[in-house]
């Protein structure tokens, strides 16, 4: 059964491609609007409106979608949307520890499993003159929370859980998924 990843990032082909299973990206259009959910279920829905959006064009294939959301204290952290909502958000992580929720689901004809990931990602305390350099090294674009774990800047002090979950994928749980249901 071919496998597709309805995700256009490129973080988590990356982190997909550690399984060492061949599979295509599908971009998904689903909408992502959610009102009212926490960052769990919302990571959820996101991740189950991808797989599924895919899926309904694919019905022969096995497709696996996930969304990456970031929280503090119910507050929840997208994808900044200029410059100055990055600084924004980075100013209000400073220090702080919180929580980085990555939703996976996996569908094929008769099948859906989906399941969330949490990690506790605790941040230094940092200065205007480095979320100044991190925000115009362009990193934080495209990124929930408008930070990469993996970006190379001193920004994570420490995180309890899943290293990969933070980049975009819990690897770790995903593999296990995949050799439950057989598609290894």
């Amino acid at each position: 059964m071919r496998l597709l990843l309805a995700s256009a990032s490129p973080r988590r082909r990356e982190l997909l491609a550690q399984t060492n299973l061949k599979f295509d990206i599908v971009p998904s259009a689903f909408e992502e609007t959610a009102e009212g959910l926490s960052a769990y279920k919302m990571a959820i829905c996101f991740a189950e409106g991808k797989a599924k959006d895919v899926f309904a064009h694919n019905r022969d294939c096995a497709v696996l979608g996930a969304d990456t959301v970031v929280a503090l204290n119910g507050e929840i952290f997208g994808k900044p949307k200029s410059a100055e909502d990055a600084k924004e958000m980075l100013r209000l992580l400073s220090g702080k520890t919180h929580s980085v929720y990555t939703g996976v689901c996996l569908v094929f004809e008769g099948f859906v499993r989906s399941f969330c990931e949490e990690t506790k990602v605790t941040f230094n305390e940092f200065d205007e003159d480095l979320i100044s350099r991190y925000v115009a090294s362009g990193l934080c674009f495209g990124k929930a929370g408008a930070y990469g774990i993996q970006d190379g800047y001193p920004l994570v002090k420490s995180f309890e859980g899943s290293y990969s979950n933070v980049v975009g994928l819990p690897v770790e749980r995903v593999s296990a998924l995949f050799r439950e249901v057989h598609i290894c």
